[in-house]
């Protein structure tokens, strides 16, 4: 195609190519006032201080390093469930998002889907400096996407708050339930060991008791025994005396020098370790023992070993130990093993379950109001405006020539063939209107 020519033709129809290009730039100024401005904002989320989670840390019962206090973070602002319930909690915020004729959860999705994107950091970087959380949310004039975007955040915060509080709650709980269970089974083993030892306490007592009056009563049947014998030994002892003539206590030398008179007063001496027989003691000795021993009521003074056993008797009445046993007041602090249970349980008793006021992250930026919206961009839209407008002139003048020679010309014509060309234009152009009067 001869390019000067087919230029030349072109600058011929430069009314229609400027008013085509004037009118494609109008179009997309107009377009660039016209729509919808869009606004982005974003907040960046990192992990915490230690310190602000060395307390939840150091309770032994739920661990959460800053960097998993993060992820939970992220996890609660991605969660559909949580967007959900912010978004129903402040539909005054999401006002210009509910369409008549859907349901909430309709008109969420739309906003869910098109307007908020969660950055996470890259897990195949080790870098400290790559962990982060970067919420965006793109939205149109007339939208306080800052309050959306930070109420967001806070509302997920708040949410897993009350989650770990929950969590530790639960955990807590459990195990005050394990321990108490622990202690109730140390305290139910105490109380069988305390009522066995009772037991063996009272059967003991019961035992010796038993024993003690068998040989009480063996003792008494052996003491009555011995006294009968006694009264028939006197007895015999009587008959004896009687028959030697003793009525008074004598010995067997005095007996034997009785039938000696003596003119004076005669003291003597006897050494016999011979048990002297009982007939010496006399008849009226003899007679006097008898009837002590007949009127007897009781030979329990005989034998000192049946006050014994009445002393025995006597404390086994009340057995201190089991006294001691029944009268504990609180009995857990007999109870063996249970101190570290005891001190573990008031630890936990004592434990703050409130997360409110815990920090699971840091909020390194808040959203802002933008000082200008990211959509759209005028100056470009006009720029590609006028571009388009030149170009679709271009083909617009192309075309109309190609229409009014029939055909376009060649490269491989020579000028004489292209001056005939324009003759031919200039020719037909005296049959039918000029084209720039077309323009």
């Amino acid at each position: 195609m001869d390019l000067i020519t087919l230029l030349k033709n072109v600058f011929l129809q430069k009314k229609l190519v400027f008013l085509v290009t004037l009118a494609v730039t109008l179009i997309a100024v107009c377009y660039s006032f016209l729509v919808t401005p869009q606004y982005k904002i974003n907040a960046v989320l990192r992990p915490a201080a230690i310190n602000e989670l060395d307390a939840l840390n150091r309770s032994e019962i739920y661990q959460l390093p800053p960097a998993d206090a993060l992820v939970k973070v992220g996890e609660a602002l991605e969660s559909y469930d949580t967007r959900l319930a912010f978004f129903k909690a402040n539909q005054r915020l999401f006002a210009r998002f509910v369409r008549p004729g859907e349901t909430l959860e309709q008109s969420f999705e739309a906003f869910n889907r098109n307007s908020i994107q969660l950055t996470l950091p890259d897990p195949n970087k080790k870098d400290a400096l790559s962990d982060y959380i970067k919420l965006e949310m793109t939205y149109p004039k007339g939208i306080d996407g800052v309050a959306i975007l930070n109420g967001l955040v806070d509302y997920a915060i708040g949410t897993e708050r009350e989650q770990i509080s929950a969590d530790v709650n639960v955990i807590v709980q459990n195990r005050l339930r394990e321990l108490q269970g622990k202690f109730d089974s140390a305290r139910s083993n105490y109380n069988v060991e305390k009522e066995a030892k009772i037991a063996r306490f009272r059967e003991a007592d019961s035992l010796k008791r038993a024993q003690l009056q068998d040989e009480l009563k063996a003792l008494r049947a052996q003491l009555k025994a011995l006294r009968s014998d006694r009264i028939f030994q006197l007895n015999e002892a009587i008959g004896i005396a009687k028959t030697l003539g003793i009525q008074k206590p004598a010995t067997p030398s005095s007996f034997g020098e009785s039938d000696k008179a003596g003119a004076g007063s005669v003291i003597r001496t006897e050494v016999n370790n011979q048990q002297i027989p009982l007939y010496f003691m006399g008849v009226e000795a003899l007679k006097a023992e008898i009837t002590a021993l007949e009127q007897r009521r009781s030979d329990d003074f005989t034998d000192p070993r049946v006050a014994q056993i009445a002393k025995e008797l006597q404390l086994l009445a009340t057995n201190r130990e089991i006294e001691v046993l029944s009268a504990r007041k609180n009995e857990d602090v007999f109870l063996a093993g249970v101190e570290s249970l005891r001190a573990e349980m008031t630890r936990l008793s004592n434990l703050s379950t409130d997360m409110s006021t815990l920090k699971l992250v840091t909020i390194d930026q808040q959203a802002l109001e933008p000082v200008a919206p990211s959509k759209p961009n005028r100056l470009l839209i006009m720029a590609l405006g006028l571009f388009g407008g030149a170009v679709l002139a271009f083909f617009i003048a192309l075309t109309r020539i190609m229409v009014v020679t029939g055909s376009a010309p060649r490269v491989d014509e020579d000028i004489t063939s292209s001056s005939r060309v324009r003759g031919d234009v200039k020719s037909t152009s005296s049959a039918k209107p000029n084209l720039s009067q077309i323009s």
